[in-house]
């Protein structure tokens, strides 16, 4: 029988000592990766599940304005637009109610527009179509940021002067966003562009994030708290009127910085954080669905 002499002994030992270490390190390594992999996958999964509870209250919005009023038009009833919308039909104002039925055309327009441009099969499998939609789009944003400030201005709404300038300010990001988004798509920076046209969604969506927010508040507090129905002013809509888009946007920017260059831990967190603002804008969806859009529509 023959023995391995020292030197070949040794040698196995070290080959034997390095296959564990890599496999140590091996494993060592999987954990972070699958980390990795597991915060990538909450982190979109979490910003589908809000694009879809948006695009149905969304949708809910825009079929509501489509049958309430379009309805209410065609049946000649042009008083009981008013009931929906302060100083929607003014007697004698032949302009000032074009420019309130225009209004409410572009907003359907803008959302179901909106809504389209945000779905990544529409980019990737009819990209002709995104283009003119993204055209129609930008240049509805356009009419929309000068008809909505013309009507609030010349007629009069409900609120104080503070909800008007919050409002106008609101305007002002719509064209900016607007612009901005245009400007990268016609340079061919698509990634800059497709982070301009997530903003210019979130502030042309002000107002429907305006009723969302505000019934929320409504169902968490069981009534009005800091403001009155009545007036409609008081603290709680003044802040609200400018959060119904900085708030968002603030988000979409923790979001994108969470997913373009953050840890994984970081990304989990804005995976949970963007669930629990998904299911509290999920309950005023709801709850304005039940307590006003829906009962207009039968």
């Amino acid at each position: 029988m023959t023995y391995p002499n020292a030197d070949t002994a040794d040698l196995n030992t070290v080959g034997v000592a390095g296959l564990l270490r890599q496999s140590h390190n091996s494993a060592a390594l999987q954990k972070p990766r699958s980390l990795q992999k597991f915060a990538n996958a909450a982190l979109k999964s979490a910003a589908g599940f809000w694009f879809i509870v948006a695009a149905i209250g969304q949708l809910v919005f825009a079929l509501y304005i489509v049958v309430f009023y379009g309805r209410t038009a065609m049946h000649g009833n042009w008083k009981a637009l008013n009931k929906a919308m302060p100083h929607a039909y003014v007697p004698g104002d032949t302009l000032g109610n074009v420019v309130s039925a225009i209004h409410l055309l572009l907003a359907v327009v803008i959302i179901v527009g909106g809504l389209i441009q945000l779905i990544p099969q529409t980019r990737e499998r009819a990209p002709s179509f995104h283009r003119w939609n993204g055209r129609v789009y930008i240049l509805t944003a356009f009419a929309i940021s000068i008809v909505g400030p013309y009507a609030l201005w010349s007629r009069g709404t409900v609120g104080d002067l503070s909800q008007h300038i919050a409002s106008s300010l609101n305007a002002v990001l719509i064209v900016l966003c607007a612009v901005m988004a245009l400007r990268y798509a016609i340079a061919r920076k698509f990634s800059i562009h497709r982070r301009w046209a997530l903003r210019l969604f979130l502030v042309v969506s002000g107002v429907w994030f305006f009723r969302v927010g505000l019934m929320l508040w409504i169902a968490l507090n069981k009534g009005p708290v800091g403001f009155n129905m009545k007036t409609f002013t008081g603290p709680v809509l003044t802040i609200w009127a400018f959060g119904k888009y900085l708030l968002p946007l603030a988000v979409l920017e923790l979001y994108l910085r969470a997913r373009d260059r953050a840890g994984a831990p970081a990304r989990i967190a804005m995976a949970v954080a963007l669930v629990v603002l998904t299911l509290g804008m999920g309950v005023g969806i709801a709850v304005f669905s039940i307590v006003w859009w829906l009962p207009h529509m039968k």
